[in-house]
């Protein structure tokens, strides 16, 4: 069996904030999560082993790569640290969160600190959509969409209304509405202070323009600047952790499951394979099913809560039915019965998703790690869910191409 991996916490900035009108760099932004994790979990920079960065392009943004470099000058005792920088889209800080914890797994390091870190709102918002289209193959996907992700998605709903019938607007507005909803108690949440109408969540043109094909302005995630730190541990390191705290294992969090599959590049391709399967992402509920069995659950609801990539509402949706809550095709039923509502069966997005909380890209991945780690353990505040002893995570990179999946569990 390999070495258990124990998560034994970390930090995220606000979301809400803006740092280049701050006149703040990047690295900035990964000096202040990672000194405030360490602070929260009462870790000096001398107690980590190495570091793992998920970013996804922070060459475009800011010019800037060699982030693992960054990290080496934070801090006299980060000098001479292994880093390394991990890439997969809006998947990014899954793919960091996945190489540490196989260190970990391997016996090379006792406490490895992941982060994942985006900037991304010192440009135009166009520019910062040209920006994250480099996730679909250039030259080949959507060249006449203006907003490249927003079409893409769209076209998810148009596959899903081909193989099931046609989605019903309502319930993507229902997503929409419940995620922002949840972000108003989220005191990181980029949109904790946007003011909403009933009209919001509609196919009201004024209040919810399209942006593309069927995908409107408030079914979308956030273009944000933020980042996340979460500090993983072996069980040998995670029990001196507690023990010098006046803690147990069974205080802190664990990865208890994942899984981890890459699909064809191109929406077309994924589609194409998928036209005789059961589901329109087979690959999203491989790698979800993945991460149960090395979890020991084999049902959704053996979980408390789910965090998932919702960079769209229809991504949300089409998560549903990927994670087995309802049927292929019947996701519709566990919004229409409150299945996924604050308070319901199988709560979804309690910290509020890419929509309500933000989405900076290569530090979601890691976002979600943490609030898993806090839901476990208690910490989540008023986003809590009351009881919450495992949490799933989905984190996708380009149209669903990198897939993650996580069970976190008490230690």
């Amino acid at each position: 069996m390999p070495e258990p991996v124990y998560i034994l916490g970390g930090a995220q900035s606000d979301f809400a904030r803006n740092w280049s009108r701050e006149g703040l760099g990047i690295d900035a932004m990964m000096r202040e999560v990672l000194f405030e994790g360490l602070e929260n979990t009462r870790l000096e920079p001398r107690d980590l082993q190495a570091v793992h960065v998920g970013n996804f392009v922070a060459e475009l943004f800011c010019g800037q790569g060699q982030l693992g470099g960054m990290i080496a000058s934070l801090h006299p005792d980060l000098s001479g640290i292994p880093t390394q920088r991990h890439e997969a889209a809006c998947a990014s800080g899954s793919m960091a969160m996945l190489a540490a914890a196989a260190e970990i797994e391997a016996g090379r390091y006792d406490l490895v600190a992941v982060l994942g870190v985006e900037y991304m709102r010192n440009v135009p918002g166009q520019r910062a959509a040209e920006h994250l289209g480099a996730a679909a193959w250039a030259g080949r996907e959507w060249q006449d969409a203006t907003y490249v992700w927003p079409a893409a998605f769209a076209d998810l709903i148009e596959a899903y209304s081909e193989k099931f019938g046609r989605v019903d607007y309502a319930h993507l507005g229902e997503i929409a509405r419940i995620n922002y909803a949840n972000g108003k108690r989220n005191p990181y949440a980029q949109t904790r202070k946007w003011d909403f109408t009933d009209r919001s969540f509609t196919e009201d043109d004024v209040a919810n323009p399209v942006i593309e094909g069927r995908v409107r302005r408030n079914d979308c995630g956030q273009v944000t600047d933020g980042a996340a730190v979460v500090f993983l541990a072996s069980a040998s390191r995670a029990a001196q952790y507690a023990e010098e705290r006046g803690l147990t294992l069974a205080d802190l969090a664990k990865i208890d499951g994942w899984g981890h599959r890459t699909a064809p590049m191109m929406l077309s391709e994924k589609l194409t394979e998928s036209r005789n399967d059961r589901f329109v992402l087979p690959h999203v509920n491989k790698a979800i099913r993945e991460s149960f069995a090395r979890a020991g659950i084999d049902s959704p609801f053996q979980l408390d809560a789910i965090e998932t990539h919702d960079c769209f509402a229809m991504t949300e949706y089409a998560a549903i039915d990927s994670f087995e809550i309802t049927a292929p095709g019947e996701s519709w039923k566990a919004v229409e019965e409150g299945v996924i509502a604050p308070g319901g069966r199988l709560p979804i997005n309690p910290s509020g998703g890419l929509i309500g909380l933000g989405h900076p890209v290569g530090a979601t991945g890691v976002r979600m790690m943490l609030d898993g780690y806090k839901q476990v353990t208690g910490r989540a505040g008023d986003c809590q869910v009351e009881g919450a002893e495992r949490v799933g995570l989905l984190n996708i990179g380009g149209s669903t191409t990198t897939i993650a999946a996580f069970v976190v569990g008490r230690g």
